[in-house]
């Protein structure tokens, strides 16, 4: 799919904490969608934008704390968005 080595493939499973396929009695690798979805962001920051491996791996941190940070921000909206309709209900 993404055209790399098996070599590269075990090399970022290493180096990438995130990056953990399951693994049949064989050892072969088995990619849920979850796992295909992070190994195509390390391919991207990677091979095509250029990120060292380190630079890979703060930028995957960033983004996930973005994410959460995100999904905190849109439940507090929701929270507040619901008072606001029990507010102008009791009006």
């Amino acid at each position: 799919m993404f055209q790399v080595s098996k070599s590269l493939v075990r090399f970022w499973e290493n180096e990438f904490d995130t990056l953990r396929p399951h693994k049949n009695s064989k050892g072969d690798r088995r990619f849920t969608p979850q796992n295909l979805e992070q190994f195509q962001l390390i391919y991207q920051l990677v091979k095509e934008r250029g990120f060292t491996l380190d630079g890979a791996k703060q930028e995957i941190k960033r983004q996930h704390t973005f994410a959460k940070e995100k999904a905190a921000m849109l439940q507090s909206l929701e929270n507040l968005r619901g008072f606001l309709l029990e507010a102008r209900e009791n009006l």
